[in-house]
């Protein structure tokens, strides 16, 4: 069992950076490749962006590549959402997620969510 606390959300002007924590609970997050997902109002959760249990493979979706990283440290059970050069199209309730496997696969469903954080990035 593995429970998901996401923080750092707020309110940023387009252009600035944010950093989201995902604070895991249970001796195996190391164990979980963790994924991060947003769902802005009306529509559906999307992929962000994952990252293997060791942290040394990363995949993002096109419309992050490059602005947004994904960082864990294991040490302290908790994986980041480091978000620069945010739009305001990047507005969305973000959530964390895990699974059960060494690496992410888009293809499965996560195993276990967070509640959530609001992001929201001013024009």
């Amino acid at each position: 069992q593995v429970q998901l606390v996401e923080s750092g959300g707020g309110l940023v002007q387009a252009g600035g950076s944010l950093r989201l924590s995902c604070a895991a609970s249970g001796r195996t997050f190391t164990t979980y490749a963790m994924g991060w997902f947003r769902q802005a109002p009306g529509k559906e959760r999307v992929f962000v962006g994952s990252i293997s249990w060791t942290g040394t493979s990363t995949y993002y979706a096109g419309s992050v590549k490059g602005r947004f990283t994904i960082p864990r440290d294991n040490a302290k059970h908790t994986v980041y959402l480091q978000m620069n050069s945010l739009k305001p199209e990047d507005t969305a309730v973000y959530y964390c997620a895990a699974q059960s496997r060494r690496v992410w696969a888009t293809q499965s469903l996560p195993d276990y969510w967070g509640q959530g954080t609001q992001v929201t990035v001013s024009s």
